[in-house]
C-alpha cells in the first residue's frame, strides 16, 4: 500500500503503518493535551491507542496464521486509522476454510478478552461497560472492552469485514461462489448505509467505515465475478502472439517507435532467445527523461518480473496481475517467450464471453440489464 512505512516483522509477515495513522496519533495527543495542558495525559492517550493497535495487529495475525495453515501466504499487514488490513494472496476456495480464516481474527480478541477478564476478576473486578464509557475506567478495563467491541463489531455481516466473509462462506456452502458473494456484498452495502446514517448523528468515524464497507463490497463482488468468468480458460488460448520484443542493447527510440505505432504498452526484452526483462511504458518515459532517445533499454528495464504459463488458467493470471499491480504478463514456455496477457486482453475476453452469453440467453440478458439499472438507481441494494 502506498504511503506506508515498514515498522517491523511478526511471524515472517511485514507490518506497515500508513501515514494517516501518524495523523491519528497527533490528533489523540492534542485531544488529551489541550484541555489540561498535561503532557502525561497526552502520553497516556498515545500509549492506550498504541495498545489498541497492538491488539489490531494480533487480530490480523489470527487471519494470517489461519490462512497459512491452508498454504496461503500473507503479503503484509498495514495499520490504518480505521484498523488494520492483512493482505492475503487469496481467500481459500473451500467455504469451510474461508470460514476458519474469517473467524480467526475475532477469535483472537475473544481469547485476549477472556484472559483479561480472568486477571481482572482475580484482582479488583471488572468495571461495567457503562461506567467505562461514562468515567473512563482503568487501562485494563478499557482494553478488555476494546477487545469485546472489536470481536462483536467485526462479526457484523458487513462484507468485506470478517462477519461479511463469514456470511459469504456460509452462503457458499449452499449457493455458487459468485451468487454467495453478490448476496453478501448487498448485505454489506446495506450495513454501510446503516453505518453512514448513524454516523450523521455524532460519530464521524462510522462514516469512514461506511465508505470502506460500501466500496470494498462492490470491488470484491466485481473481482469474484471476473475471476469466475475467466476460470477454465487456458492462457494459451487467448494470449497475444503478435508481440513486439526488444533487446537490452536497443535504443529507447526504437521502443518509443513501437509505442507510438500502438502495438503495445509494455515490451518483453529478449536476449539470446531468453526473456531477461520487461520494459513498461513508465520505464520508457522515465528513461527518456534521464537518458534521452539514445538511452539503452537494458539500463531502464525491469529485471525482476512475473510470468505466466500457457497451460495455466486465465483466472490465475488475472489474480497475479491484480496482486502485482502490473498491466502485462509475459507468457513463457520452457524459458521461451510465446505471448503476452494484458489487462486489456482480459477485458476483451470478458466482453466477448458476455456477448456470447447474451446471444445464447437473450431474455436472461435483458433481465440482468434491467436489474443492473435498478441497482444503479438505488431500487435494489
Amino acid at each position: 500500500m502506498g504511503w506506508s512505512w515498514r515498522i517491523g516483522r511478526v511471524a515472517g509477515i511485514d507490518v506497515y503503518v500508513h501515514f494517516t495513522f501518524l495523523l491519528l496519533l497527533l490528533w489523540v495527543a492534542l485531544e488529551h493535551y489541550l484541555p489540561s495542558g498535561d503532557l502525561a495525559e497526552a502520553l497516556a492517550g498515545l500509549v492506550f491507542v498504541l495498545a489498541i493497535f497492538g491488539v489490531v495487529v494480533l487480530h490480523e495475525l489470527g487471519h494470517a496464521l489461519a490462512a497459512r495453515r491452508y498454504g496461503i501466504r500473507t503479503r503484509d499487514i498495514t495499520l490504518l486509522p480505521i484498523g488494520g488490513v492483512a493482505r492475503l494472496e487469496r481467500m481459500p476456495e473451500d467455504p469451510r476454510q474461508e470460514l476458519v480464516v474469517a473467524l480467526a481474527g475475532p477469535a483472537v480478541n475473544v481469547v485476549i478478552a477472556a484472559g483479561m477478564y480472568a486477571g481482572l476478576a482475580l484482582e479488583q473486578g471488572l468495571a461495567p461497560l457503562a461506567e467505562v464509557i461514562r468515567v473512563g475506567g482503568g487501562f485494563a478495563d478499557q482494553l478488555f472492552w476494546v477487545n469485546v467491541s472489536l470481536a462483536v463489531f467485526n462479526l457484523l455481516p458487513a462484507f468485506p469485514m470478517d462477519g461479511g466473509r463469514v456470511l459469504r462462506a456460509l452462503l457458499a456452502m449452499r449457493l455458487d461462489y459468485v451468487r454467495a458473494t453478490q448476496v453478501a456484498a448487498r448485505v454489506g452495502q446495506g450495513m454501510a448505509l446503516l453505518f453512514g446514517f448513524l454516523g450523521l448523528f455524532g460519530n464521524p468515524f462510522l462514516l469512514f467505515i461506511a465508505l470502506f464497507v460500501w466500496l470494498g463490497a462492490a470491488q470484491e463482488a466485481s473481482l469474484v465475478q471476473i475471476r469466475m468468468a475467466l476460470d477454465g480458460i487456458p492462457v494459451g488460448r487467448v494470449m497475444i502472439t503478435d508481440v513486439r520484443v526488444l533487446g537490452p542493447a536497443d535504443s529507447l527510440a526504437k521502443a518509443l517507435e513501437y509505442l507510438r505505432a500502438g502495438f503495445q504498452q509494455d515490451f518483453p526484452v529478449v536476449e539470446n532467445g531468453r526473456l531477461v526483462g520487461v520494459l513498461t511504458r513508465d520505464d520508457l518515459v522515465t528513461g527518456l527523461g534521464r537518458y534521452g532517445p539514445a538511452g539503452r533499454v537494458g539500463d531502464v528495464m525491469h529485471r525482476e518480473f512475473i510470468t505466466a504459463d500457457p497451460r495455466e488458467m486465465l483466472q490465475t493470471a488475472f489474480v497475479r496481475l491484480q496482486e502485482h499491480g502490473c498491466h502485462t504478463l509475459p507468457v513463457v514456455e520452457d524459458g521461451r517467450l510465446v505471448g503476452l496477457v494484458t489487462a486489456d486482453n482480459l477485458a476483451e475476453v470478458l466482453m466477448i464471453r458476455e456477448a456470447l452469453r447474451r446471444a445464447r440467453h437473450p431474455r436472461r440478458g435483458r433481465d440482468r440489464a434491467a436489474a443492473n439499472r435498478e441497482t444503479e438507481t438505488g431500487v435494489i441494494l
